[in-house]
């Protein structure tokens, strides 16, 4: 087990610095434009992928830091850059967290791959768990998976929520019920392969913030897939059934796997955002005169941003505690995972909305960044587990008994 430290070793100071740069000089100059285009930026994918900025090598080194947080630096500064422009790059992360919590080493060779395309010709990735009707209620997915054991297919049938990347990926990774009445211990995930038959999505969504990266539902009818499309294969899941079906404690379901995978880089996103709006708050504050005098000497503009500053650095070290627990296999005996999402979104959607008061009019235009950052922020406190969903998960953890 590797010593927890708060010194960063000269390979995560480069990481940092590196990150930073890119979306310094790359994301950020573009940001307001592609926010208003509401499109994917892919040339910014791009020139993500021939920097090394976007690609399985890129994720494989930084799980492979033994103390966790080489992930959650470089998500924090990339996202400090534009959160909208950053999920496009890192949105792919999610189906390949999917594929490497779920899979066999040969579908790890086989579908990580594809995930991400080729340096010259990127491709994105989707994770598709959320349905119209089973947003946190994961149990209650409709989306359906059968075996035709004639042809060694699964067939896939329902409709997905709120996908990132969801219609304009290659592979999609879905998550599907397999036995309905085991509820979440009866569901799966699948690969569905690029240019499969049956799978659709008719529409981008239009959201409040986050606009650079793309959202859509995802239509699935008689979506049919090879057996080896069945993360883990089918051994694994039969094993897993008969356990649940004997009441055996399963050891989780296909889509809590990947949300806990993914909780603490999730809370570094929302860091960078709200360590954005910090910092362009205090240069304005520092600049703003006011009655003769920069408006930063008055205390009460003083106190508010001390409290964004502490309120962020507090967050920072939930999500790098939860992120070095997770890749030293510590168990999260108290929600420690929650904690850091929790944590980060509140504090985003807080220290955003501080920035835009301290702007003032200023902070109402599209003229500064604070506007946007405030609209990206909200998110934080909604998806992959709403706020409440994290306090049901750490109230579990400490009373070790059944919340609802």
């Amino acid at each position: 087990m590797v010593e927890f430290s708060l010194d960063l070793n000269e390979e995560q100071r480069d990481l940092r610095d590196w990150v930073h740069g890119f979306a310094a000089e790359v994301v950020r100059p573009a940001a307001a434009e592609w926010d208003a285009r509401e499109e994917t930026p892919w040339p910014i994918v791009q020139e993500a992928a021939k920097v090394g900025l976007y690609g399985f090598e890129f994720l494989a080194t930084c799980w492979a830091d033994p103390t966790g947080l080489s992930l959650p630096i470089a998500s924090e500064e990339l996202f400090w850059g534009d959160a909208g422009i950053g999920l496009s790059i890192f949105g792919t992360s999610l189906a390949v967290a999917a594929i490497y919590g779920a899979g066999t080493p040969d579908q790890l060779v086989e579908w990580v791959p594809q995930c991400f395309g080729d340096t010259g010709n990127p491709a994105v990735a989707a994770f598709c768990s959320t349905e119209p009707e089973a947003g946190s209620d994961v149990a209650a997915m409709r989306t359906r998976a059968s075996y035709d054991a004639a042809t060694d297919e699964w067939v896939l049938r329902g409709q997905k929520a709120y996908a990132t990347n969801g219609g304009i990926a290659g592979v999609h990774v879905v998550i599907a019920s397999v036995d309905p009445e085991l509820g979440s211990r009866g569901q799966a995930a699948f690969v569905v392969p690029p240019g499969t038959s049956g799978l659709s999505a008719t529409r981008k969504l239009r959201k409040l913030g986050l606009r650079a990266s793309h959202t859509a539902d995802v239509f699935l009818d008689d979506v049919r897939v090879p057996g080896r499309c069945l993360l883990g294969g089918k051994d694994a899941l039969d094993e897993r059934l008969a356990r649940a079906r004997s009441g055996q404690r399963a050891s989780g379901q296909a889509a809590m796997r990947t949300f806990e995978l993914s909780r603490p880089t999730v809370g570094a996103q929302a860091l960078g955002v709200a360590r954005a709006a910090y910092e362009y708050a205090l240069d304005y504050a520092r600049d703003r005169v006011q009655f003769g005098r920069p408006i930063i000497t008055n205390q009460a503009v003083a106190f508010t941003l001390a409290d964004m500053r502490t309120e962020i650095d507090a967050a920072r070290l939930l999500v790098w505690r939860a992120s070095w627990m997770g890749r030293n296999n510590r168990p999260f005996t108290a929600g420690e995972g929650s904690m850091s999402k929790l944590k980060a979104g509140e504090v985003a959607v807080s220290v955003t909305e501080k920035a835009v008061q301290l702007l003032g009019g200023a902070g109402f235009l599209r003229d500064h960044p604070v506007e946007r950052w405030y609209r990206d922020a909200k998110i934080y406190t909604i998806f992959e587990g709403t706020s409440e969903i994290q306090r049901l998960v750490i109230s579990r953890a400490i009373s070790g008994l059944p919340i609802r």
